[in-house]
């Protein structure tokens, strides 16, 4: 009972901010400095993460997938099944996962020192608001950047599946481009897609609300930053199922 109310409170505090930012928006824009600085902490600085996850993930499937496949003589479906799999829940979902990892925990511990040090309440103190200064840019810049950085994870995780296609499975190469052509039409590619933006405000929103939220100091500065992490995957995962459902009813995946 108490892990429900805690979490309906948690769900409750991120809608705060949520519309909040939406009400700040109305009145006052956050500075193209601030977004730009945020857009490349989550961005630019995560991008060897992502080169490493791509690659690594999609070779690993790949293989997996091939070699389990190759006494029933389901090789040649190894691109088709690489390609959905990476656009409609791998590139998405790892991204988002490793955008909770580091960005979320960033955001959270960043915003929670600045409140234990009381830098927040000088911000009010002072006719500024936080929430233009602080939230904004950081949710703004999460919303910019998952999308792209769902983008590079198809391109190299596909691009890991064709080289272990090739050297270890021995497909060939234009056939596993021409599968990869083939088998996502406009409306899978966008259902993935998509996503990246509502796991973009799963991974912002817990980070900045934990983080206006710390008591007790430096040492609720760590509790904040695990919390914003755990309720970020919790959102991914949730949130995951309900978005593919959505996009399920609305054009079902095969029925061209």
């Amino acid at each position: 009972m108490i892990l429900i109310l805690r979490s309906l409170e948690v769900l409750g505090g991120m809608t705060q901010v949520f519309l909040k930012c939406i009400a700040e928006l109305r009145y006052r824009r956050p500075s193209i400095k601030d977004i730009l600085d945020q857009t490349y902490e989550v961005g630019i600085s995560s991008l060897p993460l992502i080169v490493v996850m791509g690659f690594s993930s999609g070779m690993v499937m790949t293989l997996q997938f091939g070699l389990g496949l190759e006494p029933f003589g389901g090789k040649p479906y190894v691109p088709k099944v690489m390609a959905l799999s990476v656009f409609l829940e791998l590139a998405p979902v790892f991204t988002a996962l490793m955008g909770a990892a580091r960005m979320g925990a960033g955001m959270a511990s960043e915003i929670g020192s600045m409140t234990v040090t009381q830098q927040i309440d000088a911000m009010r103190a002072l006719g500024t608001s936080p929430y233009q200064k602080i939230i904004l840019p950081r949710i703004i810049a999460c919303l910019l950047s998952f999308p792209i950085l769902t983008l590079l994870t198809c391109v190299l995780a596909l691009t890991s599946t064709a080289i272990i296609g090739v050297t270890e499975l021995g497909l060939d190469l234009l056939f596993i481009t021409q599968k990869f052509y083939s088998s996502i039409t406009l409306w899978e590619f966008l259902s993935g897609f998509l996503k990246s933006f509502g796991f973009a405000l799963c991974v912002a929103l817990p980070a900045c609300y934990f983080g206006l939220n710390v008591k007790d100091g430096t040492r609720g500065v760590g509790r904040a930053t695990t919390m914003a992490v755990v309720t970020a995957c919790v959102l991914i995962f949730i949130s995951d199922y309900f978005m593919t459902k959505f996009y399920w009813v609305i054009y079902p995946y095969g029925s061209q």
